[in-house]
């Protein structure tokens, strides 16, 4: 295997031995041992310590969601359902290892890895759209996906002490919080903003050019 291979293979392994030797080297070995491979080739596939093991691992989560809901059945929903399904595919693929997904997002949450975590959540919610269809550009690119991470963050918080049956309670908080997001979508598109009012860079531009006498 190459390196990328490797570290694509090595993580979904990580987050059982996370969940009792946290994210350290020592997961990383036993990872690696589980695959058969030396732990310093694992560390050359992933060497950024504990920030790239976690990286590694929701990486994993992103490939594995498209096994679980393949374009076929995607496309059989309506945009709501689709996000909804989509959420709770990575808590499934996640939830044999919630001890492992809390120590994750204990060093994410340090001030030192602040930026690694914005990304990280900015980059499943952009493939959890990007699954569902959505081909926005602009703004609206930008103020879904941000939403969308939002959600998901404090969907995680919610299902990290789930013990109802089934995820009962993180369902029904998905439903809750997507039904608020589209219902403010829904407002948005119903206003009608005056153009004039919008700050446009072009015509303020020229206003400087060619000043009102």
């Amino acid at each position: 295997m190459t390196l990328d291979e490797l570290r694509g293979a090595i993580a979904p392994l990580l987050p059982a031995e996370a969940a009792f030797d946290g994210w350290t080297d020592a997961a990383l070995a036993a990872a690696a041992q589980a695959l058969g491979v030396p732990p310093e080739r694992a560390r050359l596939a992933i060497p950024g310590g504990a920030v790239d093991m976690i990286d590694a691992w929701f990486m994993s989560i992103d490939h594995s969601m498209s096994s679980l809901l393949p374009p076929d059945r995607i496309a059989t929903m309506k945009i709501r359902e689709r996000i909804t399904a989509l959420i709770l595919a990575r808590l499934s693929i996640a939830a044999p290892y919630r001890e492992a997904l809390r120590r994750a997002l204990a060093i994410l949450a340090l001030p030192t890895n602040v930026a690694t975590a914005a990304r990280l959540g900015w980059r499943s919610a952009d493939a959890m759209w990007r699954m569902a269809g959505d081909t926005a550009t602009g703004f609206a690119h930008y103020t879904k996906r941000t939403t969308l991470a939002a959600v998901y963050l404090s969907t995680i918080l919610v299902f990290l002490d789930d013990e109802s049956e089934d995820l009962a309670d993180t369902r029904a908080f998905v439903d809750r919080r997507i039904a608020g997001v589209m219902r403010f979508e829904k407002f948005k598109a119903q206003l009608k903003p005056d153009p004039d009012l919008h700050f446009s860079p072009a015509r303020f531009l020229g206003r400087l050019r060619y000043r009102t006498r």
